[in-house]
């Protein structure tokens, strides 16, 4: 972190996070997860943010860690998963979850991850390199396409690694409520007035390639500085994006965009 110049990071759990594990056991490491990280936020003032483990897909023990992590730990967010087996973020399944979400305003980080439908797809080219930024379009579609990202609009997500590959789907996402009319009722406003609201984490997308195809279609205003680490070190990532981003881009991207979403650490 002092060698990028970051002075607080947002501590997640990344891919699997506990949806591997049964549902007693999920509910455990899920807390165990949330009180780590409240530790360390404590020991280490300022450094550190957190964004809480959920025992996902279990709904109601979900509601109940989300209220601990919120009222008791202070979380400054909710971290959830693409995915979870094979249902995607607007599963009906998980409404209860997205209506507590948008009544605590939370800001929620999706970190991809691999359907169990799309595991091994290639025989021995890990999920990493492709599946997961097709879950993250996977999860962006069922969220428009479900009405559940224009029903529950006080939600703030943040997609990591740029959303996936939807910006290179962009059109298809367009004209999907043109050419069935079945779902131009979720998108009242567009599609794209719901995919420019989100916001996308820099993390593995300093190529030119993918950054122009992200850029050419949210405003830097939407963009916030992610790491990936221990994949990839935050030396790295701010040193690609400073190749593509001015300084005053660099500045929204660095803090100001976060700070928009979370303020009150501005006073940390």
């Amino acid at each position: 972190m002092e060698q990028a110049g970051v002075t607080m990071t947002l501590l997640a759990v990344t891919t699997p996070t506990v949806a591997f594990r049964n549902k007693d056991q999920a509910r455990r490491v899920a807390r165990v997860c949330n009180e780590y990280a409240a530790k360390l936020r404590a020991d280490f003032p300022g450094w550190f943010g957190m964004l809480a483990t959920m025992p996902m897909p279990y709904p109601d023990d979900t509601l109940r860690e989300m209220a601990y992590a919120y009222e008791s730990l202070k979380t400054d967010g909710i971290c959830l998963m693409t995915s979870y087996g094979d249902r995607w973020l607007g599963d009906p399944g998980f409404r209860p979850i997205m209506q507590e979400l948008n009544r605590r305003k939370a800001v929620v980080h999706v970190h991809p991850s691999a359907a169990h439908c799309r595991t091994n797809v290639v025989p021995n080219i890990p999920a990493s390199l492709i599946e997961y930024s097709t879950d993250a379009t996977h999860t962006l579609a069922s969220l428009i396409f479900t009405g559940t990202s224009a029903r529950f609009k006080d939600i703030q997500f943040v997609f990591s690694h740029r959303g996936g590959t939807m910006p290179y789907l962009i059109e298809r996402f367009n004209n999907l409520p043109n050419s069935d009319r079945r779902y131009s009722s979720f998108t009242s406003q567009g599609v794209l007035a719901e995919i420019t609201r989100f916001y996308y984490d820099t993390a593995i997308i300093t190529h030119p390639a993918p950054m122009s195809a992200l850029t050419h279609l949210v405003p830097t205003s939407q963009l916030v500085l992610g790491s990936d680490f221990p994949f990839r070190r935050a030396t790295a990532s701010v040193k690609g994006l400073a190749n593509f981003f001015d300084a005053g881009e660099m500045k929204q991207i660095d803090y100001e965009n976060a700070l928009g979403l979370l303020p009150h650490l501005r006073m940390t």
